[in-house]
């Protein structure tokens, strides 16, 4: 798989995934580890998704790169959370303020946490495209290294202004909801239209979508959601290059239209 900034460019996302069913958790794990994949994402407001991922990785800790976040009104309640975090993964390689909640207030003991070695790097997030400004403000403080927001072919917002911010201040991007959002799913194409990106390594829908994300330089990883062991491997294999060009990619965005 190829690696980027944050190492080989496809993860695994949480979210509506295996909440707090720890054996689950393990088999999907598994499989994404297997697989190549290295990035793991996940957040307090997963539904247990945090602890499950932590025992998932219990023997092989040292092969993730966990990517979790900060959700509190409070930094009382955030440290709290940070606290169960080291309990279940020991550090935190990239740690996020998740959807910009209390993103001001949060970051002088982020930093803290940061130059006592138990976060890597930091990092902001946002869904909603009324948030964007906001999110941009937060990069131009020069605080933030990572960037997580939406991404694919009928959510293309961050392309106006944040993936050349990105750019421009050297921060790293991760793509989520590659795969669309729930109440947008871009539509599987009929077998036949598919077959046409055959030779650049796609043989399913998502490995279409998540090789449209990936063939964009700007966006170091995606990190599709699944429960089952197989679609992590096969979303894994969407990781190798040949990379889309411009006309692939124009095809899976009007196949994703339809």
């Amino acid at each position: 798989m190829e690696e980027r900034r944050l190492g080989p460019v496809v993860g695994l996302g949480t979210s509506n995934t295996f909440g707090g069913d720890s054996e689950l958790a393990r088999r999907v794990v598994a499989a994404a580890l297997d697989a190549g994949c290295r990035l793991f994402d996940t957040s307090p407001m997963y539904g247990g998704a945090e602890k499950s991922l932590g025992f998932a990785l219990t023997d092989r800790r040292a092969e993730a790169t966990v990517a979790t976040k900060i959700w509190a009104d409070s930094v009382e309640e955030g440290r709290a959370q940070f606290a169960d975090q080291l309990r279940w993964f020991g550090r935190v390689e990239i740690e996020q303020v998740h959807n910009l909640v209390g993103w001001e207030e949060h970051l002088p003991w982020l930093e803290a946490e940061c130059d006592a070695g138990r976060i890597d790097r930091l990092g902001v997030t946002h869904y909603q495209v009324g948030a964007f400004d906001e999110l941009a403000r937060a990069l131009r403080s020069g605080r933030f290294f990572v960037l997580q927001v939406p991404y694919n072919p009928l959510e293309r917002e961050c392309e106006q202004e944040l993936l050349p911010l990105a750019v421009e201040l050297g921060v790293a991007v991760i793509a989520m909801r590659p795969l669309g959002d729930k109440s947008r799913l871009p539509n599987p194409p009929p077998a036949e239209a598919l077959a046409l990106l055959r030779d650049f390594g796609v043989s399913t829908w998502p490995q279409a979508l998540l090789k449209w994300a990936l063939s964009d330089e700007r966006i170091d990883a995606v990190i599709p959601a699944t429960k089952e062991p197989e679609h992590a491997r096969e979303n894994a294999a969407a990781g190798e290059p040949p990379w889309l060009g411009p006309e692939e990619r124009k095809l899976v965005e009007r196949l994703a239209q339809t």
